[in-house]
This record gives C-alpha cells, structure tokens and sequence, in this order.
C-alpha cells in the first residue's frame, strides 16, 4: 500500500467519524426496510471505497473479478453513502432501462461530469430536471432529425473523401498528418472520456473536493482547458454572427445550436448551453467508432478468412467502380456484424455512463435506495457466458441471423447506443460514421502486417479496454487511382 493511498482512507476515515454520523444511521435503516443485492462486505463510513482505492487504475476490473467470484448479475458496492449497483444480465438490465426507466432517468453530479457540462447544461450527463429536457429535446428534434442528417450529409461525404485520400498518400506524404491542435483536441476528449465516471474519491465524499487526493481534478481541469482554448473561438464567432447575419441554412450542428429562436424570437441557447453540447457531441462521436474499427481490424488481421469475407461483401455490394456510400449500409450485413461483434467484444467503456435511481425502487427482486447509481456493464453483458456461446472469441457470423443486420440489441446482450429516455438519440448518424470509416478503410485498401510480425497482439491494456499497443498496418489501395483523387 502506497503512501497516497494510506493518506487517502486516513483523511476519509477520520474526517466522517468527527463529521458525519448520517451513514452509519442510513446503513442500519436500509438493514431493516430492504434486501440490497449482494455485495462485498463493507466497512464503516467509508464502505468498499478502501478496495477501489487499491485497484486503481483498474477498478472495473476488480468490479467484474468480485462478480465472478460471487456467481452473481448484480451487485451493490457502498461507496461512502453511495449505493453502486452493478449488472451483468440482460433481463435485469432490460428491468433497469424499460420496466424501471422513469425511475432510472437521472445522473450522478460528479466532479468531472460537471466540469465536462459545464454545470449540467448539455443533454447527455445532466440530471433529470428542465435544463435536461430543453437540450434532450434540442438534441433529438433539431440536431439529429433524419432531416438535419440528410442537410448534413455533404459534410460526413467530405470527411469519407478525406480519409481514403490520406491513407493513399501517406506514402508519398504529400499528405499533411493531424496538426498539434488535432492532436491535443483529440487527447483531450479521450482523457475526459478516461474520467467521466472514474471512482474519483471526492465523488463520493463531497467535502473532500478540493484537495484532489486522487488527481482526477487536475486531469478534469486541464483536458477542458485544451477543449475550451479550441472549441471556444469557433463558438463566439457563430454567436457573434447570429446577431447580424440572416440564417442561410445552417452550415453544421454548431450552427443550428447558435440560430435556436424561443417563442419570442430571442436566441435559445446561451453560451454555456452550446459549449457544453458542443463538447457532448464531441465526446459522443469519437470513442465508440474508432475503437470499434480498430478492435475488427485487429481481429481480421488474426483470421483473414473473415477479412475476405468481409472485402468480399463490399465487391459484391459496392463494386470496384465507386467508392462506398452510406446509402449501401444496409446491404452489408457481414461487415455490421463485424462492428457489432466489435462492440459486443471490445467496448471502449467497461461500464456503461451512470444512471441514478429518483426514488426507492426493486429491481430483481432486490431494494434499490434512492440516489443508486446504476452501471450497466458493457463488458458483462458481451461477455456473459450464460448468453454468449465463446464469448471471447470475435466471431461475426452469430450476428447473421437476421435479414437487416443492427449495431444495436434490443434485448440489452450487449449495449452499443443504450437504450430508454437516456438512450443515444444518434443510432442513424453513429452507425453511419462508424460504418463508413470501417466500409471506406476496407473497400480502399489491403491491408497486411509489418514485415516480421506474425500475429497482432491483441492485449488490452491495463486502465481500459482498448488495445495495449496502437494498431500499425501497412494499406495498399486496392481500387482504380482515379477514386483517390
């Protein structure tokens, strides 16, 4: 045990016992009102808090290790005066998002959340309340309405051009690579995603906010800081133009969310309100894609057989003639079912964004106190033997059983998009951006491994589920020149 850590539960400890007798009373009243679903034991005041405390970076690995080992598809953790309950079953993850979902509407105010929001003013990470509904509304009526997907569709079309062109040129590097502000922006928007939901010690003891025992304040603090210094420039230049430019369509989402007029023509949103979607749509688009890609690529670079399947499909679809297009997506059934493999196997998030329980609920059977926090997991939902058959192996075929093949699954055996009123709104446009980028790198090129290497290594790494080591291939473009130009 580090240092750290022992000034960590020392400061807990002895802060509650002369401050806060509350838990101790909260833990005798839930003894005799309710059965919680199991748990490890606990101690006073500070519950299992000690246990995440040890297993850090890795929390969620010690989480599915204490499921395993009690033979159980729920269970709750006591964090402080937190009840944290954990679930790895479709059936009640189906109890939680549809039976219960009114119930289970809200989020957690967390540190990192409310600095990602800026004090809860987007749609994803907000609790329950007015300000949720206003943007959640915003958010599906406006921003992601088959409409405004097909307005925009120019813009995604560029980006798919861009792509292949890239990697056609990298070997002649006329090609100009990410800059240090994509780079930073980028790194920025992982490193918050790393800590939306991170276990952070203050979280769950308040009073302790400030003093960073974790340094999960700091990391917060200055990936917004990048995301800010970038973001921020682009948002007051559109809001400046809204006061003095007629609306000529708008050119992009941040130009919808500048242009919103309330009854009285007045501008909607204020500035807090659209950098704080802004950054939401951000952190909604990057994650799940690439992660998804690069964990299919991998795979198919282990068993080649799947990747001709797959380039197979796209000949027969798409032709060598032209490039791919979103409109061929729903015809190619076999390369979905390579992305919904990927997300069933290899989700980015162990555990899926909190949910927190309005009232006193059961689910299971079991009590759930007001103010649960409810983590679907991601990662015991894919890989749940009792659903699965080889749950570990990427196997893209058990997908094919269906005429239209999605990248969601409507009885929760895994989660891609979610599900209920704090489900993704974005299926169309998320399926669309992830298949594309997947359907373009491999309509365009072969791709094959370094000289000297025989398998790709597919190891995880240790603080998350993404590859341990960055996935490096060699792409030869595999159609006529004149459809990289």
């Amino acid at each position: 045990m580090t240092l750290g850590t022992l000034v960590i539960m020392a400061t807990m400890l002895v802060y509650f016992l002369l401050k806060n007798k509350r838990v101790l009373l909260s833990q005798k009243q839930w003894g005799q009102r309710g059965r919680l679903p199991p748990g490890p034991a606990a101690l006073p005041i500070i519950g299992n808090m000690h246990q995440v405390i040890l297993s850090k970076p890795a929390v969620f690995r010690w989480v599915h290790g204490l499921l395993k080992e009690m033979n159980t598809d729920i269970m709750c953790l006591r964090l402080g005066a937190t009840h944290v309950i954990v679930v790895t079953c479709p059936q009640i993850a189906s109890e939680v998002l549809r039976k219960n979902d009114e119930v289970f509407a809200s989020r957690p105010t967390t540190f990192a959340l409310g600095i990602f929001s800026f004090g809860y003013k987007g749609s994803i990470f907000s609790p329950h309340g007015d300000q949720w509904k206003k943007m959640r509304r915003i958010l599906t009526v406006e921003i992601l309405a088959s409409s405004m997907e097909r307005k925009l569709h120019h813009l995604r079309k560029e980006e798919y051009d861009y792509l292949v062109r890239y990697f056609s040129d990298l070997p002649a590097s006329s090609t100009s690579g990410p800059g240090h502000d994509e780079v930073a922006h980028v790194a920025a928007l992982f490193t918050a995603l790393n800590h939306l939901y991170s276990f952070c010690v203050s979280d769950y003891f308040p009073a302790l906010i400030g003093l960073d025992l974790d340094g999960h304040e700091k990391v917060s603090k200055d990936a917004m800081q990048t995301i800010n210094r970038l973001h921020d420039p682009i948002i007051e230049e559109r809001m400046h133009e809204r006061s003095f430019t007629p609306e000529k369509g708008p050119r992009d989402f941040l130009d919808v969310l500048a242009h919103l007029k309330d009854a009285e023509g007045k501008p909607m949103l204020s500035l807090e309100d659209i950098r704080a979607q802004t950054a939401e749509m951000m952190f909604a688009a990057v994650d799940n894609p690439s992660n998804a890609v690069e964990w299919a690529l991998a795979e198919m670079m282990n068993m080649p057989e799947i990747m001709q399947k797959a380039t197979e499909e796209l000949d027969a679809v798409v032709g060598k003639d032209r490039l791919v297009q979103e409109s061929d997506i729903p015809q190619l059934n076999y390369l979905k079912s390579c992305i919904r493999e990927a997300f069933r196997l290899h989700p980015y998030h162990a555990l899926n964004v909190p949910h927190v329980a309005m009232a006193d609920t059961t689910v299971a059977g079991y009590t759930i106190p007001k103010d649960s926090h409810i983590l679907l997991s991601r990662l015991g939902l894919g890989r749940n033997p009792k659903i699965w058959t080889e749950p570990l192996e990427f196997q893209p075929e058990r997908h094919l059983n269906t005429a239209n093949v999605l990248l969601t699954d409507p009885g929760l055996r895994f989660i891609s998009f979610s599900s209920g009123r704090r489900g993704c709104p974005g299926i169309s446009l998320g399926t669309s951006m992830t298949m594309m980028l997947f359907a373009r790198m491999l309509q365009g090129f072969t791709w094959t491994k370094l000289p000297g290497v025989k398998s790709i290594n597919l190891q995880e790494g240790n603080a998350g589920l993404a590859l341990a080591e960055p996935l490096v291939l060699q792409a030869t473009p595999r159609l006529a020149a004149h459809l990289y130009i």
